[in-house]
């Protein structure tokens, strides 16, 4: 959807899957930031922008992304899994399976980032680092390309509508 002086215009709650793939695309731009924080710090230390990047990327994960986590867990799945789809249900058990381990990586890294955010660290531990892209990267593939088309495929206006109501409740937006 476009406006008249042809500026994308992002996905609302009245479209929540692709609001969903949107979000993916905000998380794989957060996860770049992250991969040139780590090749930041090695070069330049810790400064404005790295404490910058850090704090953005401890602000994106801590709201928008436990958001969308609970926006498949809350909702989008039990919705998918009501339908009574093998298919569906065998993405979402991975997909489960994948949040925990997100959920992980995210506990491992985020007190690194607090720290780098407070100006108190110059160093990122990159493997750390690496395994939580890595995580989001192989997830938000199956999603974008399995799971959500499925879901397309699936869901019915009714249901869809529902979703995003949900999910702008979740953040405390009216529609």
């Amino acid at each position: 959807m476009n406006d008249p002086f042809n500026t994308p215009v992002a996905p609302g709650f009245d479209d929540p899957l692709e609001m969903l793939q949107a979000c993916h695309g905000r998380i794989t731009a957060q996860c770049d930031t992250l991969h040139k924080l780590v090749a930041h710090l090695q070069i330049q230390g810790n400064d404005e922008q790295s404490g910058q990047a850090a704090h953005a990327i401890l602000r994106y994960f801590d709201t928008a992304g436990q958001y969308h986590h609970q926006d498949e867990e809350q909702d989008l799945f039990p919705m998918l899994l009501a339908s009574g789809d093998s298919t569906a249900a065998g993405y979402i058990e991975r997909l489960l399976g994948e949040h925990k381990e997100m959920e992980q990586a995210w506990r491992a890294l985020r007190p690194l980032l607090q720290v780098i955010a407070e100006n108190n660290s110059d160093t990122l531990d990159a493997d750390i680092a690496s395994h939580f892209i890595d995580c989001y990267a192989r997830h938000i593939e199956v999603e974008n390309e399995d799971l959500l088309p499925l879901a397309k495929r699936l869901l019915n206006a009714e249901q869809l509508q529902t979703l995003g109501q949900q999910m702008a409740a979740r953040r405390g937006v009216k529609i």
